[in-house]
C-alpha cells in the first residue's frame, strides 16, 4: 500500500525534498515514527498532519494512494 507524503515550509528543508512515497504504512502513528527514524530533526519540530486535505490529531488509518501533508505551524494576523 503506497501513500504520498508532502512536506511544506521548513519541513521541506529537513527532508531535503518536497515529497516522498512510502509503502507499508497503515496509520499516522506508524508514519510519524518512521519519518522520525529517517529525519531525526522532525522529533524536535512542531507540525500538523493532514490526511487527504483534512487536519488530523488522532491516529488515523491510511489507505492506498492517500496523501499525507506535514504542515509547519501557521501564524498570521
Amino acid at each position: 500500500m503506497k501513500i504520498n507524503i508532502l512536506f511544506f515550509g521548513q519541513l521541506t528543508d529537513i527532508a531535503g525534498v518536497g515529497s516522498i512515497t512510502m509503502d507499508g504504512i497503515t496509520n499516522t502513528e506508524m508514519l510519524t515514527n518512521m519519518l522520525v527514524k529517517i529525519y531525526p530533526e522532525l522529533n524536535e519540530t512542531k507540525y500538523a498532519l493532514s490526511v487527504n486535505n483534512e487536519v488530523v490529531t488522532d491516529n488515523t488509518i491510511l489507505t492506498e494512494n492517500c496523501t499525507v501533508a506535514l504542515l509547519p505551524p501557521f501564524s498570521g494576523g
